[in-house]
């Protein structure tokens, strides 16, 4: 947290709850274990964001599978995606002939989804889906399946549950939306 950031003063509101993640999460998993059962995937974080997530889901899915993280970055330190991705930290497994679900917190411009997406089957992947936490459509720059996702979100900025602002907030146990202030007082230094 930056200094002088009181956590109960950035938050505007909370969009989702503890059970409200859960409750995604139960759903999500029920889901993914009858779609993927037999087939041992594997399961795909994509860092930071989406470890507290992805750590939930897969507790609720009654199906043997891998684990895997890739890190790909097209926000640098702003606040705006560049539009230019980049792999910071690539896959350690072999994807070819493998179903792979990709876990994201939020899909937001989509760009890098679609780039996870293009780069996995590039490597000859049978299948590529993706589950998020989040969707948020208002935002979407290129056409993007996504597979399965929790809830959708309007065009707030949110934090917690794994979404970061400026890196931080990333551990609080709901998902809330920032107060515009607080982005601005960042946006204009």
């Amino acid at each position: 947290m930056v200094k002088g950031d009181n956590i109960n003063d950035i938050i505007d509101h909370k969009l989702f709850s503890e059970d409200d993640i859960h409750e995604m999460c139960v759903r999500l998993g029920k889901q993914l274990t009858e779609d993927y059962a037999g087939k041992k995937p594997l399961v795909v974080g994509a860092l930071k964001g989406a470890i507290y997530f992805l750590t939930d889901l897969t507790r609720q899915m009654d199906v043997a599978h891998q684990l895997d993280f890739l890190d790909v970055s097209s926000y640098g330190d702003g606040f705006e995606s560049t539009g230019k991705i980049k792999v910071v930290t690539d896959l350690a497994a072999d994807v070819k002939d493998r179903d792979v679900l990709i876990i994201e917190d939020i899909v937001d411009t989509g760009l890098t989804l679609k780039f996870m997406k293009d780069l996995i089957k590039g490597r000859g992947a049978k299948s590529v889906k993706c589950c998020a936490m989040l969707n948020k459509e208002a935002r979407r720059n290129v056409d993007v399946d996504i597979d399965y996702y929790g809830s959708k979100v309007g065009n707030e900025f949110v934090v917690g549950y794994g979404l970061d602002f400026l890196n931080m907030y990333r551990n609080l146990p709901y998902v809330g939306v920032l107060k515009p202030e607080v982005i601005q007082k960042y946006v204009n230094k």
